[in-house]
């Protein structure tokens, strides 16, 4: 893995864009000339240890970021993609395509993407029409961390410290004398359909005794953060753009909810527990006061600069497989993206085993290998004789980082991994039984005279 050859054109090149400096330029701040710099950014030249720390102390920025990902996830699967029978007239080549991905990674991805939604026969929707992936898009051009709410939430724990012993007493002792809001338990039959609710004429906030101690405290801390970093927060919302009005309030809930889990998981406490604990998430759990889901976001959100903590992916999946929570990070994980999910991946199976670890090395077809870890919830406020609502919650970071993870002892990471996709519609494998539908990218191919493990025989299959 050490050994590996980096070729990252497409990152050097955005990352100069974004610097706004010239080749030139670049090349002088590097050491390089000019002409090295170019090939470098064509992909002819890969990347060396001694350029990276160049690049990280002249441009401040992860060197992770360098190898999370080329655009479309490579010219392999690009050219899976340009394989479908509606390009065969085009007849692009290798050279071609190569040249595409380093003159134009902006559009490779765009087509990709685009490609993608197509293939898993997701309906195109209007730009700006759907405020759910608005919000999810500029969080992750965040990729998830938002230095100012740290620090501020930082700030503010170290203040409650010095107070009461626990933090839901330190946070309700602080609404009530600085804000004159008291916080009331409600028996459940009294918030029948709520969880918690503002009364200001009451100046209450009340919240449904079917939370449990961490859900409370966090519940509390968000009230909190709506009084307290409102600054903050909405100099966040005003810079995100948003024409949409839902967009825009769901953004701002999620920065709420971000700074509530910054103060119960101050960043530099919290990355000294991850690292001394090799990340064991059952045991921030009870360090911290905070629930598997809390935790589990928490990893996707440590990119501090100077101050990284591995890059997690974070995914939320019902039993139908649909996901209503998705982050990245700075992970750059396509298993994250990537609008189908592939059964044999063990997120799925977490159900079978309710509450208990399911941890799992896997490969993605180009090659890409993550550890990921599932475990299923259920939400806050079940009733009996309601509906039982269950989700799993999947987290993983890329194999070669793995190592210092307490879910990883006993695994070789460098050994046999499951082989998975992303979802049918955009995995090329050859013979997998599990296989529902053929590849957008291969025409079917049906035969009379065999037939292999799988019922959708696609052209360009190995066999």
């Amino acid at each position: 893995m050490a050994d590996r050859k980096l070729f990252a054109g497409h990152a050097v090149r955005r990352l100069r864009r974004q610097a706004g400096v010239t080749q030139a330029a670049m090349a002088e701040m590097l050491a390089i000339s000019p002409s090295y710099l170019n090939l470098i950014e064509r992909n002819q030249r890969p990347l060396s240890a001694t350029l990276l720390l160049r690049l990280a102390e002249r441009f401040d920025f992860d060197p992770r970021v360098l190898s999370g990902g080329e655009p479309g996830g490579g010219g392999e699967a690009i050219r899976r993609r340009l394989a479908d029978p509606m390009f065969a007239d085009l007849e692009v080549d290798r050279a071609e395509l190569e040249e595409w991905l380093a003159a134009a990674p902006g559009g490779a991805e765009a087509f990709a993407r685009a490609y993608d939604r197509i293939g898993q026969g997701a309906a195109p929707v209007a730009a700006g029409s759907d405020p759910l992936d608005l919000v999810r898009r500029e969080i992750e051009r965040w990729r998830n961390h938002f230095a100012d709410l740290d620090a501020a939430a930082e700030r503010l724990a170290d203040d409650l410290r010095l107070g009461a012993g626990d933090l839901y007493g330190a946070v309700a002792e602080r609404l009530r004398v600085k804000h004159q809001l008291s916080i009331r338990i409600l028996p459940a039959d009294v918030m029948p359909d709520r969880l918690r609710r503002l009364d200001l004429h009451a100046r209450q906030l009340q919240l449904s005794e079917m939370l449990d101690p961490s859900a409370r405290t966090f519940a509390a801390a968000d009230q909190l953060a709506q009084i307290e970093a409102r600054g903050e927060i909405e100099a966040l919302a005003r810079g995100a753009g948003f024409a949409d009005r839902t967009a825009e309030r769901l953004y701002r809930r999620h920065l709420t909810s971000y700074f509530a889990a910054a103060v119960m998981m101050p960043y530099a406490r919290f990355l000294r527990a991850c690292e001394a604990s090799g990340y064991d998430v059952a045991l921030l759990q009870r360090r911290f006061g905070a629930g598997f889901e809390q935790v589990a976001h928490r990893l996707t959100t440590l990119s501090r600069v100077g101050a990284r903590g591995l890059p997690f992916f974070m995914i939320r999946i019902d039993r139908a497989g649909q996901a209503s929570k998705r982050y990245a990070g700075a992970s750059g994980a396509a298993l994250v993206e990537a609008p189908g999910r592939c059964p044999l991946w063990r997120l799925h199976h977490a159900f079978d085993r309710p509450g208990r670890l399911a941890v799992q090395l896997v490969e993605l077809e180009e090659g890409t290998r993550w550890l990921t870890i599932a475990r299923t919830v259920t939400p806050q406020g079940q009733r009996p004789g309601g509906v039982e609502a269950e989700f799993a919650i999947g987290l993983g970071v890329e194999a070669g980082l793995a190592a210092p993870l307490a879910a990883a002892r006993g695994i070789d990471l460098a050994g046999e991994a499951a082989p998975i996709g992303l979802g049918c519609r955009a995995c090329t494998r050859a013979d997998c039984p599990q296989r529902s539908a053929p590849p957008a990218a291969r025409a079917l191919v049906v035969s009379e005279r065999e037939r292999g493990l799988s019922a959708f025989g696609f052209a360009g299959e190995e066999g």
